[in-house]
């Protein structure tokens, strides 16, 4: 979830309008990891969550995302109400987790399973009022296509990209695993988000990535048995 989570947020910062909401609205430098953290709680209580907490969940969502409006330098307006752009969260959201759990989980996933996911999490981003959301990977690779002549990547981008995977710790064993799991989500990107960033990586570093980012996936799970998707699920059977 790590290194879906970072990559769905590169990726998301492609659009000029999310990008402007995150550089106006939030302390991303100083808090970068806290917003990682808040989506992976949204995605496991929206998904391991009973019913009533995953609503309740989009109701915050909702409320927080009516306050988050304004101009873009250019002065084109954008809201966080807009519903092409909560599709464009909820697609570059939905596809990264589902591209990191196909790489590190279970690579012989069916198709028709990976559709039933997307299709799935479809009602949630309805909920929150997203519109034409891909429920099929060929729904989900042609809306990338129509999409990707309205991307960008300035300055700010990198700015937000830098903030992302900046180090956040001194302690060496943190810094390393850090290293890995931020190479893990650019290695996830698709290769055209990848040119955009500018991020550049040889096959050889690939594969030393996802060696490194499959040993470090085994150890964490091991080590974080109480996860908030576990506590989710536990929550919901009582």
């Amino acid at each position: 979830m790590m290194i879906g989570g970072l990559s769905a947020l590169l990726l998301q910062m492609l659009h000029p309008q999310v990008l402007a909401g995150v550089w106006d609205h939030s302390n991303f430098r100083e808090d970068a990891l806290g917003r990682l953290r808040r989506t992976a709680q949204f995605i496991s209580g929206t998904t391991y969550g009973s019913t009533r907490q995953a609503l309740l969940l989009i109701d915050r969502i909702n409320e927080i995302h009516g306050r988050i409006q304004g101009r873009l330098p250019d002065g084109t307006p954008y809201s966080a109400r807009d519903p092409d752009l909560l599709t464009w969260v909820h697609v570059t959201s939905t596809s990264s987790f589902l591209r990191a759990y196909v790489r590190y989980r279970d690579p012989m996933l069916r198709y028709a399973d990976q559709d039933r996911y997307l299709a799935e999490m479809s009602d949630i981003a309805r909920r929150l009022g997203a519109v034409s959301v891909p429920v099929t990977l060929g729904e989900m690779e042609a809306y990338f296509r129509t999409v990707r002549p309205r991307l960008r990547a300035d300055e700010r981008t990198r700015d937000v990209a830098r903030a992302l995977l900046e180090p956040r710790s001194g302690r060496l064993e943190a810094s390393l695993f850090q290293s890995v799991t931020n190479k893990a989500a650019i290695d996830l990107l698709p290769a055209w988000a990848a040119r955009m960033h500018g991020f550049a990586l040889h096959e050889p570093e690939r594969l030393l990535i996802r060696g490194g980012a499959q040993g470090a996936a085994a150890v964490l799970r091991w080590a974080l048995r109480d996860t908030s998707a576990r506590r989710a699920r536990r929550a919901s059977s009582t």
